[in-house]
C-alpha cells in the first residue's frame, strides 16, 4: 500500500517540512540560548514575575528535557524543562509563551476549550485511523478504509485547532514581556525569533495531517477506479 503510486507526492513535502521546521526551532533556539538577558532574569524567574504581575495562580513544577516546557490546564501546572532556569532571551520568551497558555486558560479562551475537547478522539485516531485504512486495503473494505480516514481526520482538525491556539500564546507572550519590562526592546526581536520558528512546526503538523488525509482519498479514488 506504501508503494501506491502517489505516496511520494504526498508524503515528502511534508516530511521535509517537518524536518525543516525541527532544524529551525532548534538552531533558533540554540542561538538565542547564547544570548542572555540584560537583567538577568531567567525563565523561571519570569514565570514568577508574571504571576506577581497578572495576578494569575498556578503550579509550577520541572519537567526534564530541552524544549519540553508545556502547560497543562487540567492540573493548572506550568512545566518547565531544564533550560527554563537559564538566564536567556530564549527561555523567557518559552516560558512567557506558555504563560500565555496559562492566561488562555484563566481567560476560557474558546480555542483552546475546543481543542482540548477533541484530544480523547485524537488519541484513538491517530493511531487506530491508519491501522483500520490499511487493514482495510488489504482485505479490499472500502467501508473501513473510510471509518479509518474518518478516525484520522481527528489529527487533521486536532492540528488546525492547535495553530491558532500557540500563535495567540506567542502574542500573548510578546505583549507580556513588552509591557512588563522584561526583556530590552533590542532582546525582544530575538524572542520573536524563537517563537516564531516554535510556530513554523505548528504550521508544518498541520501540512502533515491535512497531505495524509489528502493521500488517503486519493487512494480511495484510485480504488473505485
Amino acid at each position: 500500500m506504501y508503494f501506491y503510486p502517489s505516496y511520494w507526492t504526498y508524503a515528502i513535502p511534508g516530511m521535509l517540512l517537518a524536518l525543516i521546521a525541527q532544524w529551525a526551532v532548534r538552531s533558533t533556539f540554540a542561538r538565542y540560548a547564547r544570548v542572555p538577558t540584560a537583567s538577568g532574569i531567567s525563565g523561571a524567574q519570569t514565570a514568577q514575575l508574571l504571576m506577581e504581575r497578572t495576578g494569575l495562580r498556578f503550579n509550577v513544577a520541572r519537567t526534564p528535557g530541552i524544549l519540553t516546557d508545556h502547560y497543562d490546564p487540567a492540573t493548572k501546572t506550568l512545566a518547565l524543562s531544564q533550560s527554563s532556569v537559564q538566564n536567556s532571551v530564549a527561555s523567557v520568551a518559552v516560558v512567557a509563551h506558555e504563560f500565555g497558555h496559562a492566561m488562555q486558560d484563566a481567560h476560557d479562551y474558546m480555542p483552546l476549550r475546543l481543542r482540548g475537547a477533541i484530544v480523547p478522539a485524537v488519541r484513538v485516531g491517530a493511531w487506530v485511523g491508519p491501522l483500520l485504512f490499511f487493514v482495510g486495503a488489504l482485505m479490499a473494505q472500502p467501508s473501513l478504509m473510510w471509518l479509518g480516514f474518518i478516525a484520522f481526520a481527528a489529527t487533521a482538525v486536532f492540528a488546525i485547532f492547535t495553530l491558532p491556539v500557540e500563535l495567540n500564546a506567542s502574542n500573548r507572550a510578546m505583549q507580556l514581556l513588552a509591557s512588563n519590562g522584561i526583556l530590552a526592546r533590542e532582546e525582544l526581536g530575538g524572542a520573536r525569533k524563537v517563537l516564531n520558528a516554535a510556530a513554523f512546526t505548528y504550521v508544518a503538523a498541520v501540512a502533515q495531517s491535512i497531505l495524509t488525509l489528502l493521500y488517503y482519498a486519493s487512494f480511495l479514488g484510485g480504488r473505485r477506479r
